[in-house]
């Protein structure tokens, strides 16, 4: 991961659920079965050069199993 979260993830949306992630074959066989959910929301991250951004992050999730593979996809400030 090239970023780390600061402080609570706020407005979290699902994306996607079950059959509708197309990931989901690698998911299950690199992280094992659940329900998995693609998710997303708004942070404060702070990137490898020290600066602070507001962005829109997208990860997915499973009961028991937690967040993975998170990913900035756009920044808002």
């Amino acid at each position: 991961m090239h970023f780390e979260v600061i402080g609570k993830i706020t407005d979290v949306q699902v994306i996607a659920t079950g059959k509708a992630i197309r990931d989901l074959s690698r998911l299950e066989k690199q992280y094992g079965r659940g329900r998995w959910r693609k998710m997303k929301g708004i942070a404060t991250v702070r990137l490898l050069n020290g600066s602070l951004r507001r962005a829109e992050i997208h990860w997915y999730e499973a009961h028991g199993i937690g967040k993975k593979r998170m990913k900035i996809k756009r920044f808002l400030d």
